[in-house]
């Protein structure tokens, strides 16, 4: 009897991207392939990838060596967001025998009846508007907590963003296809679950294949705090324009939603807003952050921001810094703007050199670093329960509490995706925190 033939699987980008990789390694399973970790000798390896920053194209062909390191014979696929913006580009890329675009990629297994190397990479890529139907997906087994798509695409319009162009229209999946699989994920002992998507907030819209909206993410949201057996549920990032005030007085009362937001802004100056062509100005974001901590005063507020965008002088980026130093939050993911083809930004004047650029995004890090430490301080003393991960880092077992305070205790793999009751206690030198346990919740 034959032995199965390895696959493994790399991912780049976002947890939208986590979620489509464990979906399509559960359709390998399921054609009888044995999934191996991507460090091992397979026979295919599956690379996932990510078009938003110049960084994740060029880590892509890094990942490509290392899989021909591992097995030069192995077959090499590409699929996901720069596999449909430049399918040729990475069919290219020597030791890449198949690319496949959007509508494709969960198909991946249809394409693999020979697994000889090829000369040139084979390329499967649809246009974009014909990625106008929905694929549920999810991630699963390889974390403590589970990624859920619940929405994929985007109709919105900015000007920096290629999303629309590699993953289509803004669409849903089915409201009973959502709390199906949230089950689904419960019932194998899961304890987190993080809603997921393109733009989630624009949940509902191509539920059943229509343009209208069958459901709002605010129903979405009270449907899922009532399927039994998950015990937290965690929005990811979130358009301002699209948080409603009522979204928010719900999660703050919620029995499963945990009281942690992150809400793009991109930048503090409302000339830079209306550039990108964003759908709110940054009073807008203002009144959001203050009806957070209003019925929510511990919650955890992340916000993504993009500097060095065309046309951002110095006063500019100094209004975003101001406005983000004064602002109640608690963290930042900085992006440094980086041209994207087929898109308007990458047209406009006012380029900011890369020097600068550069400049902006280290000031604003540090400045992330300064929220985050007050933040924690903030906590100190308080009562959290902490869900316990899996890994073992350099002798620490890590988690984080429901209001995302990250902290760390000596390994101890009977904590392993248990929730337990802890008091914080004190930030240590490495910027997290320690604590002591008051009682298991949940083993």
């Amino acid at each position: 009897m034959n032995a199965p033939k390895k696959v493994a699987f790399y991912t780049l980008g976002c947890k939208l991207n986590f979620s489509e990789t464990s979906t399509i390694a559960r359709s390998f399973e399921g054609e009888g392939f044995e999934r191996v970790d991507f460090s091992e000798k397979a026979d295919i390896y599956v690379i996932n990838t990510c078009s938003v920053t110049e960084n994740a194209d060029k880590r892509f062909k890094t990942i490509v060596k290392q899989a021909q390191k591992a097995n030069p014979a192995a077959f090499v696929a590409a699929v996901g967001c720069y596999a449909q913006l430049k399918p040729h580009e990475l069919a290219d890329v020597e030791g890449v025998d198949l690319v496949l675009g959007a509508t494709e990629k969960f198909k991946i297994t249809d394409y693999l009846n020979d697994l000889s190397k090829n000369d040139f990479g084979e390329v499967h890529s649809c246009e974009i508007e014909e990625a106008d139907f929905y694929v549920g997906s999810y991630s699963i087994g390889d974390r403590t907590r589970a990624f859920l798509k619940v929405q994929d695409g985007c109709d919105y319009k900015c000007t920096y963003c290629t999303i629309p162009l590699a993953r289509g229209i803004s669409r849903s999946d089915t409201l009973e296809n959502v709390l199906q699989n949230a089950a689904d994920i419960s019932a194998q002992g899961i304890k987190e679950i993080v809603l997921t998507g393109v733009n989630i907030g624009d949940y509902g819209k191509g539920e059943f294949g229509n343009k209208k909206h069958e459901h709002t993410f605010l129903e979405l949201v009270k449907a899922l705090d009532k399927v039994e057996g998950i015990e937290r549920l965690r929005i990811s990032s979130i358009e301002p324009n699209l948080l409603k005030n009522e979204t928010i007085d719900f999660v703050s009362k919620s029995r499963t939603f945990v009281p942690h937001f992150h809400i793009p802004l991109q930048s503090g100056s409302n000339a830079i807003l209306k550039l990108m062509r964003r759908r709110y100005m940054s009073e807008l974001y203002t009144e959001r952050v203050a009806k957070i901590r209003e019925v929510m005063p511990d919650a955890c507020i992340g916000v993504d921001v993009i500097v060095g965008f065309p046309g951002e002088t110095d006063e500019h980026f100094l209004e975003t810094y101001h406005f983000l130093n004064a602002l109640d939050i608690s963290y930042l993911h900085v992006f440094t703007y980086s041209e994207r083809d087929k898109t308007l930004a990458a047209e406009m004047e006012g380029i900011v050199p890369i020097k600068v650029r550069n400049k902006r995004s280290k000031m604003l890090r540090g400045l992330s670093v300064k929220k985050r430490r007050a933040f924690y301080e903030s906590q100190l003393g308080t009562t959290r329960t902490v869900l316990f991960e899996g890994e073992n880092k350099e002798g620490y077992i890590h988690g984080f509490t429901e209001n995302y305070v990250k902290v760390k205790a000596p390994w101890n793999p009977e904590l392993v995706n248990t929730l337990q009751e802890i008091t914080l206690t004190k930030i240590d030198e490495d910027g997290l925190v320690r604590f002591k346990i008051s009682e298991t919740v949940l083993g």
